[in-house]
């Protein structure tokens, strides 16, 4: 029956920081997965390597939400000799590809699961990922892969299955009738059945404990029914529905606990991991009531696959990573750590196991004495689980029956026997410490690795003084053999018993036994770079330990005067080095400068100044901040040595954020006002000019008020003075006729100096009506609507017109054309040519040659027998006209002219001069 395929990552062309492909090996609701570097090149690709050569029925990949590729191809390859490398490109088999949905109609929310069934034989599939879609939420053109499955048999059994269905068939047709395979009692259904168990989803949204608690229950279902006990089968199926939604809540659970952990909301993330308890306490007490629940059932092994087969001499090899223990908090928590190598089980014993070949089942058939380096967990049952379950060792043993001694040695309450590899390993430590104590360090079970450290804590204190040198020298390098080991765990309290030795070691064991500078440089040398390396772990509190301890360990009288610290916190940033190292080791080195300072304490100018400046190009903006602040405190310090390390201050060094922050902070901590002062100076100077001016513009305001009454009362008294002239010229007028005439020279006054038309009406407001209505000798330019005279409007459109650029003078009849339209004018020759101004004037209305002066403009304009195209004459047709020819002028005399108006109207702006006797003369 097909089943789920364990599988390891051989190699990826690349992963951001935190999304190693190797996430890709565990399903659970937590896990992130893999993500391609930022703006990386494509195609990018990822091979894993199944636990053995099998046949794969399906496929399942979950995408990103938005980092989706927009095709997956999919490469096998059969297993190879071992000179050949085993990802080779050339030795890959295609099979076909995939497309994944761009995820708009969601809003880029959703994930994609995609499931592909072939049948394909092989130990090592390529994925490779082509250009992602493009949309606002990928801003670095990234592709990702949530969880990948991989569902098959092993390649051996299913070709012997094939081969035995084939001979049953053969027998069955020649008549050989055998056995119905129905009526044994391991008969169980269709071939390539999946179990819904196996389907990526229920890992995905399981919590990952009740997940193998489900599995393993399931296992007993198959075996209830195959032995016909079904009614106890079906209170196993029960007990799997129920807790499927029991694994479903507890892994939304984990997934809000681990979204508040990173918002930094601890008290929130507490309530929800005592919620999770206290609903998981629950769930297995009622599981134990019904005697579904046991010891084997409650431990949580370690899910992960195995290790790559690489041969030894390839340059993939790799040497086997111990394995790593339980959590500190709660011991049967699953932790995401190292794999370990395990040897391939043979096609035999996978038939006949009763565990399937699953991510966290990979072990090979029962041995009446199994090692304890081959399984991929520590099978005992845990100590506080035991309490729990109050068994006693006799029914542990009656429970675990394929356990081995020295398993069952560990129940009893001491650490496995060492690996062959470990005492090879450890053989030196071996040697001086002894072979239970350094078992129990290297025990898969973390509280014996805490109890053998604090058992060597309890006998370095206890040596005598006076043992020899030599003794005490190679007791203090096995310990600090252990120490090694013991810093990289996982679990809290086995790091803190490994710094607590440490500590005990520098600071009492050396200086007890005069043992002299140079063990503790051993001592220092040996831990420090792994110390360093813990500063950027993903665990906070343990990042946090590991930096005061190395703060702590610094500033011990011991070490401060060996300055060792000082030169590996000075050591540049590595580029491909994660986010919390870097800013670990920058804020250690701000601590431990203002601590030791640069004078003899392994910290100078240079090496500080070195670091800092290298550190301001670093991609994360904490780093950047905190080595600005430590250029800061140099400079506070050492003044116009810093500036060496830095270009000259100008507007083009300033462009740089940092640069500029930094030049600011020099200008402070001079007692220089800052750039942002003196914009603020400026700033205030600037309002206060503003707020003068507006005082003055008031003054002035009231000034030009005053000023105005002033004038008002004046303009009262002219109109006053005019009404008593009036009076006085209709006295004139009604005076007896030989009455001496009295000489008058306002004859100007109400008389249109254009056209010569006289009217009381000709004020100042009824000429300018007249100009810009009646005058027949005016009219409005049509583009700038000033009032011009008619025999001066081709020179006001081709010289003085605001429009002036849009007209062009045509050299046959001189008027001004528009642009435009002279080529077409030209081109069809049908203007009337002008002459010159000596023989005729050129009208530019009517466009006609007539009689040359100025004489001539007015009858031409006002005439009846002239210009017919002079629309103001239109308006006085209705009017009796009367021409009376005088010496050198042609006056109109015409009833009552002009109208009163309410509004004020324009002054002519062209062709028209107005001067300050009221009059209006020809330019």
């Amino acid at each position: 029956m097909p089943h789920k395929i364990g599988f390891v990552i051989v190699s990826s062309s690349g992963h951001e920081d935190g999304f190693s492909a190797r996430e890709l090996m565990i399903h659970a609701p937590t896990i992130s997965g893999w993500r391609s570097p930022r703006f990386c090149q494509f195609p990018q690709e990822i091979v894993l390597q199944m636990v053995e050569r099998c046949r794969i029925r399906k496929l399942q990949l979950l995408a990103h939400q938005y980092m989706i590729s927009s095709k997956i191809e999919f490469y096998i390859s059969e297993s190879l000799p071992e000179y050949f490398v085993p990802y080779q490109a050339e030795r890959f088999r295609r099979l076909g590809y995939i497309s994944l949905c761009d995820n708009e109609k969601t809003g880029c929310k959703a994930r994609e699961l995609k499931s592909v069934y072939v049948d394909a034989v092989g130990q090592f599939l390529k994925l490779i990922f082509h250009q992602n879609h493009i949309n606002k939420y990928n801003i670095y053109n990234q592709v990702a892969l949530v969880a990948i499955n991989i569902i098959g048999d092993p390649a051996d059994i299913s070709d012997e299955s094939n081969i035995s269905s084939r001979e049953k068939l053969i027998d069955l047709y020649l008549g050989h009738h055998t056995e119905d395979p129905a009526l044994d009692g391991t008969y169980t259904g269709k071939q390539d059945y999946i179990s819904p168990l196996d389907d990526l989803a229920f890992d995905m949204y399981q919590d990952p404990e009740v997940a193998q608690i489900i599995r393993k229950l399931d296992e007993r279902k198959r075996e209830a029914v195959q032995k016909e006990r079904y009614d106890f089968a079906k209170k196993l199926k029960q007990a799997i529905a129920d807790l499927q939604k029991v694994g479903e809540r507890l892994g939304r659970y984990e997934v809000e606990k681990r979204c508040a952990v990173e918002k930094e909301d601890y008290d929130l993330a507490k309530e929800k991991k005592q919620q999770m308890e206290q609903y998981r306490t629950k769930v297995y007490q009622q599981l134990e009531l019904h005697d579904l629940m046991d010891s084997e059932l409650t431990r949580r092994p370690f899910d992960l696959p195995l290790q790559p087969l690489v041969h030894p001499g390839s340059p993939h090899h790799r040497k086997p990573v111990p394995s790593l223990p339980q959590q500190e908090e709660r011991p049967t928590e699953k932790r995401l750590a190292e794999p370990f190598l395990q040897e391939k089980p043979s096609s035999h014993s996978q038939m006949h196991s009763p565990q399937r070949a699953g991510v966290a089942q990979l072990l090979p058939a029962p041995d009446p004495h199994p090692k304890a380096e081959s399984l991929p967990y520590d099978e005992r049952p845990l100590p506080a689980i035991r309490k729990q379950q109050g068994r006693t060792d006799e029914e542990s043993e009656m429970h675990n029956t394929d356990v081995s001694d020295a398993q069952r040695g560990g129940a009893l309450g001491e650490p496995e026997p060492l690996t062959e590899k470990a005492l090879r390993e450890a053989s030196s430590a071996i040697d001086v410490l002894g072979e239970t104590l350094v078992a129990g360090a290297y025990s898969k079970t973390w509280s014996y690795r805490e109890d053998a450290l604090l058992a060597l804590y309890k006998r370095l204190m206890e040596m005598p003084i006076g043992t020899p040198k030599e003794d005490l020298k190679n007791m203090l390098h096995a310990s600090v053999f252990l120490i090694r080991r013991a810093a990289r765990d996982i679990v809290t309290s086995v790091f803190q018993a490994a710094l607590k030795l440490l500590k005990m070691i520098i600071t009492q064991y050396i200086p007890k036994h005069k043992l002299g500078k140079l063990e503790a440089t051993h001592c220092v040398e040996r831990t420090i770079p792994i110390l360093l390396t813990r500063t950027g772990d993903s665990s906070a509190r343990l990042r946090i330990i590991a930096s005061n301890f190395i703060q702590e360990m610094a500033l011990f009288k011991e070490i401060k005067s060996l300055q060792i610290i000082p030169a590996y916190l000075v050591q540049p940033l590595k580029a491909n080095s994660s986010t919390h190292l870097a800013l670990s080791q920058v804020d250690l080195l701000a601590r431990l400068l203002r601590d030791l300072g640069t004078g003899g304490s392994g910290f100078t100018v240079d090496n500080v100044m070195k670091f800092s400046v290298s550190a301001l190009e670093h991609r994360v903006f904490e780093v950047r901040e905190t080595a600005v602040r430590i250029i800061l405190d140099m400079y506070k310090q050492h003044r116009t040595f810093i500036l060496e390390y830095f270009p000259p201050d100008d507007n083009n060094t300033r462009k740089n954020v940092l640069y500029k922050t930094i030049f600011e902070g020099f200008a402070k901590i001079d007692g220089k006002p800052t750039d942002a002062e003196i914009r603020a100076q400026k700033k205030a100077a600037t309002e206060e000019v503003e707020k003068q001016k507006r005082a003055e513009i008031q003054v002035l305001q009231g000034q030009l008020a005053a000023l105005k009454e002033i004038h008002a009362e004046a303009q009262e008294k002219e109109s006053d003075a005019m009404k008593a002239k009036n009076q006085d010229t209709q006295e004139r007028k009604t005076a007896p006729p030989n009455a001496p005439e009295i000489p008058n020279n306002h004859y100007l006054d109400n008389l249109c100096i254009f056209c010569g038309e006289r009217s009381d009406s000709f004020t100042e407001e009824g000429l300018d009506l007249h100009y810009w209505k009646h005058c027949l000798m005016l009219t409005r330019c049509d583009r700038c609507r000033q009032v011009v005279e008619i025999s001066s409007l081709t020179e006001h459109l081709l010289t003085e017109c605001d429009k002036k650029d849009e007209f062009g003078k045509c050299y046959r009849c001189s008027e001004a054309i528009l642009k435009e339209e002279l080529p077409r004018h030209i081109k069809t020759k049908d203007c009337n040519p002008a002459k010159s101004e000596k023989l005729a004037n050129r009208c530019p209305l009517c466009h006609e040659n007539f009689t040359p002066g100025e004489e001539a403009w007015k009858a031409h304009l006002m005439g009846p027998a002239g210009c017919t195209m002079n629309l103001r004459k239109t308006h006085l047709l209705h009017r009796a006209q009367t021409l009376q020819p005088g010496k050198g002028s042609a006056v109109i005399k015409s009833g009552t002219s002009g109208s009163k108006v309410g509004s004020k109207i324009p002054t002519p702006k062209a062709g028209l001069n107005k001067t300050s006797n009221r009059t209006y003369t020809k330019r």
